[in-house]
């Protein structure tokens, strides 16, 4: 049996996520587990070409409606996702031969169709490749949104929802830079090294290093060729991946050594590991949520990383959570499920699997767990609210929608306690907010509360 290429395991990722939409990390982890024998090389190439056509799906798309002269629902979706495999190769891969790329869709149409569906595809594909300097996109001056839609590939929706929030010219630079390749960027161990220390010994490994502009414990890694958990330096604990809008997000809960803190939605436990460190492992750390997959992989991620105050636990944060405790917490973390509307560069998928009524009801979750977090908060105590994404309703609207509901809660401005480092950060009504066209980082949002000693909130 001829073994399946590169293009091949990617085509089958594609077809996957065209049949029923999900995230396509989860989806290329379960095809890399069927394929062990992958090389790294391959994996990348894999990752790339699933990556960069969820990210440009829509400009593609727009390119092969142009040539067929006739609606694309016409043509089969596995298909569709042969020719969009092709032509992301062919006007975004420098390195990948326009032939190569044509000769390869072709082959996979004959793998699975009957030749005139292989013929079509040749025939279509070697058109698009003529005429490729001349694809005519949406008019700007009398179609703005539907031009912005196509040439950036995001919904129209998205667009005109960034438009209406933040204005239309740096809703454009917040199109281009989502679809920007992240770099890597991790998170210095303290309780097993300092950054220089990193820095040196990930250079030693092989690697290009930099430290973060802005996080005092981030460094991004250039030049990895191979998986991350595959470096000693990982094996060793003496980082954690994360972006550094996520670093920077939980230096202003500030836990002390020896604190009682909750993560309500821990997942895998990024900000919770994180968390632990700045209390130099002395306390007690409760990470709740409700996959417990995702729990243990967190107990197995604080082992690597020499912390052992941290408490997983499966629960739904939208419950009566004070009731699974007789005692309340210094600080509470409410990381809440959000659109990731602010983290499309990692991950593009998120462009086609939400909507606007799918952030309605997601605002409304993080209501539902703000509201349980404040039952659990002690007096004096603070609660973070951290989301990922560039959204009004799950970020100023749900904070609005919860000191109304809790009159008693202090909303703190970030500014009064910002690390200088972070000053530029805070907007002008106090919020933590990064925008990756500007920070050159993740799109996130926090709010800091605090509970009054003597408030009468429960």
């Amino acid at each position: 049996m001829k073994a399946e290429t590169p293009r091949d395991l990617a085509l089958k990722a594609l077809n996957r996520l065209t049949r029923s939409p999900a995230f396509s990390s989860s989806v290329l982890d379960l095809l890399f587990r069927a394929n062990r024998d992958l090389d790294d090389r391959d994996r990348a190439f894999v990752s790339h070409l699933v990556q960069g056509v969820l990210r440009w799906r829509l400009r593609l798309d727009w390119i092969i409606g142009q040539a067929a002269h006739f609606p694309l629902r016409k043509i089969e979706p596995p298909v569709l996702d042969i020719l969009r495999l092709a032509l992301y190769q062919v006007f975004f891969l420098d390195r990948v031969p326009e032939s190569a790329a044509v000769n390869e869709a072709v082959k996979q149409a004959r793998a699975g169709y009957p030749d005139h569906i292989a013929s079509f595809v040749n025939g279509l594909l070697r058109t698009i490749c003529r005429h490729k300097e001349n694809v005519a996109y949406p008019n700007r001056g009398t179609d703005p949104i539907r031009y912005l839609s196509v040439y950036y590939s995001y919904p129209v929706w998205l667009v005109e929802k960034w438009i209406s929030e933040l204005g239309a010219d740096t809703a454009e630079a917040l199109l281009e830079a989502g679809n920007q390749t992240p770099s890597l960027v991790v998170r210095v161990n303290h309780l097993k090294t300092g950054r220089c220390a990193l820095v040196k010994r990930l250079a030693e490994e092989g690697l290009v290093v930099r430290p973060t502009p802005y996080s005092p414990l981030g460094v991004v890694v250039e030049g990895l060729r191979g998986r991350v958990d595959q470096l000693r330096a990982f094996q060793e604990g003496l980082f954690q991946v994360q972006d550094e809008a996520a670093q920077i997000a939980a230096f202003f809960l500030s836990p002390l050594p020896g604190s009682t803190v909750l993560d309500l939605c821990a997942g895998f436990g990024g900000k919770t590991s994180h968390l632990a460190e700045m209390m130099n492992n002395q306390g007690r750390v409760v990470a709740l949520d409700t996959n417990r997959d995702k729990l243990v992989s967190l107990a197995a991620n604080a082992k690597r990383l020499g912390i052992q105050i941290i408490h997983p636990a499966v629960a739904d944060a939208t419950s009566d959570v004070s009731a699974l405790f007789r005692s309340r917490f210094e600080r509470v973390l409410v990381d809440a499920p959000c659109s990731g509307l602010g983290v499309l560069s990692r991950h593009p998928d998120g462009k086609w699997t939400r909507d606007k009524e799918g952030i309605k009801g997601l605002a409304l979750l993080q209501s539902a767990v703000l509201h349980r977090a404040a039952g659990v908060l002690k007096k004096g105590g603070s609660m973070l609210y951290v989301t990922c994404t560039i959204s009004r309703e799950e970020n100023e609207g749900v904070v609005e929608g919860f000191l109304k509901a809790h009159p008693a809660m202090v909303l703190e401005n970030l500014k009064e306690q910002a690390p200088s480092w972070a000053a530029e950060l805070i907007d002008e009504k106090g919020f933590l907010r990064t925008l990756p066209y500007l920070h050159r980082m993740d799109g996130f949002f926090a709010a800091l509360f605090t509970k009054p000693s003597r408030s009468t909130v429960s």
